[in-house]
């Protein structure tokens, strides 16, 4: 089982980013870190399709069998970031794949305007995005340990396990 999690977050040390390694670590997962700035402004021409950072994102997103989008909300949206990413992917990597949601926010009713925006675009890229999803708070980091305090931890864990259950269905699915 291969799972992908895209860090949605411009921000090199953002909640964003720690709430995404922190997956990655726990559960072996493949971080597309898109805070390094690799992927270019889409622009829909096609040789943008030959550029390496897109290759490899494309290629990334093909070979998991499910994934983690995180993203902060920004103006009641995923980031930027994360929806130019995903400009570059299409059914060819999302077609019945299993994808959990996981926003961060800035406290407040912040957060659900992003899953929403999230679920929206997975709807059109024929992703199976599943039903549970969680928001993140700041009081929810352990920021001088990279790391998620105890209580938001095990939601991530049942994130996971039901990311873990489509996941393995879509396995079946495909003969793997």
């Amino acid at each position: 089982m291969k799972i992908a999690v895209f860090s949605g977050s411009p921000r090199k040390k953002g909640r964003t980013g720690i709430a995404a390694r922190y997956i990655a670590k726990k559960y072996g997962a493949d971080l597309i870190d898109l805070s390094l700035g690799e992927i270019p402004l889409y622009s829909g021409e096609q040789h943008q399709y030959e550029l390496t950072a897109v290759k490899e994102l494309r290629q990334r997103a093909a070979e998991a069998d499910g994934i983690v989008l995180a993203s902060p909300e920004y103006h009641s949206a995923m980031s930027g970031v994360l929806k130019n990413a995903l400009d570059f992917l299409s059914s060819d990597q999302f077609a019945h794949k299993p994808v959990a949601l996981l926003a961060v926010s800035g406290g407040g009713k912040g957060g659900i305007n992003a899953l929403n925006n999230m679920r929206t675009v997975g709807r059109g890229v024929y992703a199976n995005v599943i039903p549970k999803q969680l928001v993140l708070d700041p009081h929810c980091f352990d920021y001088d340990n990279d790391g998620l305090n105890e209580e938001p931890a095990a939601l991530v864990d049942q994130l996971m396990d039901e990311l873990k259950l489509y996941v393995n269905g879509y396995v079946q699915m495909k003969g793997k």
